[in-house]
């Protein structure tokens, strides 16, 4: 080691504001920089009075330090490199929180805590002793179990044991007594947990390109950093385009890293990738256990895995080499966290490639408003288009009912009369059919009808949620549970009736009326089990389940060929939410769903169930008409000077006390109002949540480098003037204005 270089600068993982700085702690003998301890090493190390040891992460090294220090206790493991750390340091100032929020999206799944809660896996396995395989001696095997051992083994070398006792029908006590007679002998070996383990894909060629998709991949450098959005139809052919500049990268030996929105989109989008390239991906995401994430994450460390498939945290998968990042429905809220640090992937994904110098290409059929006034409008995105569907069934024909004039001519049920024939249609040609609400459970609330009382979460300001499957009633914000209530608690009255639609409701509702259909529901509900999705989706199309009804899960990216048919049902539910994006996710939840038929060779159907026909925006989605429906919307955001034209500052203050936490909102708004245009503090639309009062400041801001610096300012100018029971929740254009 350098014998100057004493003192390592380590950052103590701690959400505390008042520890988010550099401590200094001396290098343990032994260790040298460069060999076995340098900058991104996890280290722990004595902190304060505290009687356990704490995580920390050398961010550098100097010669001397001018406090009394104490020498790092631990030394771990290295779990991020140079280029790492600066992408962290951006993101610690640019999202406004610790620096050590942010280097635990570097660090290997499992290895957050004070002790590694994953293990390494190992399995047993046997093989003939080089004694047994050169000698001359005779061997005298009398039982039919050790002889089918041998035999085994002889042809395969070394197998594992749980693989030999099943095939030869024996078990450990007949290999240990071949190894008492120096015959075979076992042993552990290092495996990795396997999350492709069940599946088996055929290697695929590489189709015939439409003459859209070879002129777009010939307009992307991958030698270069340029940022691309390919704006494709719905079928047009995006994944495949996706699948061809990987195949280039990786053969200039380098890697790949692409985002889905939604882990339900992993499994079909990892069947692609496995059929054209095979066992070199690895994917990354949260329904994955800690040792499968653990070892996809060594698998990418040590180059064996050349593409990282998985939701926006794959963004921080050690990859080496990066050649490309590829960002699937750009427009998905997901990509923007709303846990600290509060994180937009697709403007880390673009600082990323900006340092490496490679491309990043976004795709979407309805892409973001940003995005696409971006690619109209500056040099900072390149725009292709993808206008034409590759199937030869050409887009699907899609109408708007009138739930209106239903209800009018006496039909009261969850389905029009067209959407019933269609449905009754595909049921007799033996074709799918996929049916989205955008809301889960039974009932979205309970009402006595004599007095008016609604029934509310004890600790939320919101009404709770009836689920039949559970006869409970459950709080969609802190996941409180109360009995079913069939009394009024306030009048005695018997009369209470379940108001709103959810899709239990909506399931039980078409097994009356379709006895003889086969039907899967798809939501939170039903996918939270380990592979949920994956085995949902599978039932659908290896079982030809006839329905597929589903939330947004259901919306976006999946492709299956004898999907002929679309409902919509209550399309209008997402355009009555406080929140100037609500025009847009509505036409984006519409219009990709609609896509979804008419994947394959048949011609595909979507039937818009709406109380609001007249509504601009359900007549676009009809029309899948995005770019008219841009058009219209840049105006309103133009007008009235909302994103992309600014940006959205939102601070939600949050405690116990209604009184504290609206005086807390009046500092805030003082300190801020200083450099920045702000509405008066106001309760937030939801008050109270899990018995903490809410109350809301919304300002409009320009994000740069002097704004970024001067919300960091702000922040701390607050922080140690508010009260302490008082906490503030500040992110900048955020997906939920609640």
């Amino acid at each position: 080691m350098n014998e100057e270089v004493k003192i390592a600068q380590v950052i103590v993982n701690s959400s505390a504001n008042d520890l988010n700085r550099i401590f200094d702690y001396k290098i343990p003998e032994g260790y040298e920089i460069g060999k076995n301890i340098d900058i991104g090493y996890r280290v722990l190390v004595s902190f304060a009075n505290y009687k356990s040891l704490e995580i920390g992460y050398i961010i550098g090294f100097k010669k001397e330090s001018e406090y009394k220090c104490k020498t790092i206790s631990r030394v771990c493991d290295k779990t991020f490199d140079d280029n790492r750390l600066e992408i962290a340091k951006w993101m610690a100032k640019r999202y406004f929180c610790n620096f050590s929020d942010v280097l635990k999206l570097l660090v290997p799944p499992g290895t957050k805590t004070k002790i590694d809660k994953v293990n390494i896996k190992y399995e047993r396995f046997v093989k003939l002793t080089e004694h047994f395989l050169n000698s001359q001696d005779e061997f005298k095997i009398r039982s039919d179990k050790q002889k089918r051992i041998i035999e085994f083994l002889k042809d395969n070398k070394e197998i594992p044991a749980s693989i030999l006792y099943e095939v030869t029908d024996t078990n450990s006590a007949v290999v240990k007594t071949l190894a008492d007679k120096n015959i075979c002998e076992s042993f552990k070996v290092e495996v990795l947990r396997n999350p492709f383990f069940a599946k088996h894909v055929k290697r695929d060629e590489a189709p015939e390109l439409s003459e859209e998709q070879k002129s777009i991949i010939n307009s992307i450098s991958i030698n270069k950093f340029n940022e691309y959005l390919i704006y494709g139809v719905t079928g047009s052919g995006k994944t495949e385009i996706y699948l061809n500049l990987i195949d280039q990268v990786i053969k200039q030996n380098k890697t790949a890293i692409i985002l889905v929105p939604e882990i339900s989109l992993t499994p079909q989008i990892t069947d692609r990738f496995l059929a054209r390239f095979g066992r070199i991906i690895a994917i990354l995401h949260s329904k994955l256990s800690n040792g499968e994430r653990y070892d996809e994450w060594r698998r990418i460390d040590s180059g064996e895995a050349k593409i990282v498939i998985g939701a926006r945290s794959a963004l921080f998968a050690p990859v080496k080499d990066l050649g490309i990042i590829i960002i699937d429905e750009e427009h998905d809220s997901s990509y923007k966290s709303e846990t600290t640090p509060k994180y937009d992937a697709r403007e880390v994904a673009r600082v990323m490639a900006q340092k490496a110098d490679i491309p990043l290409v976004l795709g979407s059929a309805t892409p973001d408003i940003r995005s696409y006034y971006k690619a109209e409008n500056t040099d900072d995105i390149k725009l292709l288009k993808l206008t034409k569907r590759v199937s030869s069934a050409g887009m699907p024909t899609v109408k708007t009912v009138d739930m209106r004039k239903e209800l009018a001519q006496g039909n009261k049920t969850v389905l029009s009369k067209e959407l019933y024939e269609e449905l009754k249609k595909n049921l007799e040609n033996k074709e799918q059919t996929m049916l989205f609400l955008n809301r889960r459970g039974y009932s979205t609330f309970i009402m006595c009808r004599d007095c008016g009382y609604v029934v509310k979460c004890d600790k939320c300001d919101v009404a709770m949620t009836y689920h039949i499957t559970k006869n409970k009633l459950l709080c969609h914000y802190c996941g409180a549970e109360k009995q079913n209530v069939t009394i009024c608690p306030v009048c005695g009255s018997e009369n209470i009736r379940y108001f709103g639609t959810g899709t239990q409701k909506i399931e039980q509702a078409l097994n009356k009326i379709f006895p003889e259909a086969s039907i899967i529901r798809m939501d939170i509900d039903t996918t939270n089990v380990k592979n949920g999705h994956e085995i949902i989706l599978n039932r659908f199309k290896n079982e030809k389940i006839d329905i597929l009804l589903g939330t947004q899960m259901i919306t976006k990216g999946h492709d299956f060929s004898n999907v002929t048919l679309v409902g919509v049902l209550a399309a209008d539910s997402s355009m009555n939410i406080s929140d100037y994006r609500a025009s847009e996710r509505t036409f984006q939840l519409i219009t990709q769903v609609c896509g979804r038929a008419g994947r394959g060779d048949k011609k595909g159907r979507a039937i818009i169930q709406t109380y609001m026909p007249d509504e601009f925006v359900i007549q676009m989605a009809e029309k899948q008409d995005y770019l008219s429906f841009y058009k219209s919307e840049i105006k309103v955001r133009e007008k009235l000077n909302y994103p992309p034209f600014c940006d959205i500052m939102i601070g939600v203050l949050m405690g116990p006390n209604e009184s504290t936490v609206k005086n807390d909102a009046k500092l805030f708004y003082d300190i801020f109002k200083e450099h920045f245009e702000l509405f008066n503090p106001m309760p937030a639309p939801i008050s109270k949540v899990n018995d903490n009062f809410r109350w809301r400041v919304l300002g409009k801001m320009q994000m740069n480098d002097k704004n970024i610096d001067l919300i960091n300012i702000c922040l701390d100018n607050f922080e140690q003037l508010k009260s302490k029971d008082t906490r503030l929740n500040f992110d900048i254009n955020p997906n939920n204005m609640n």
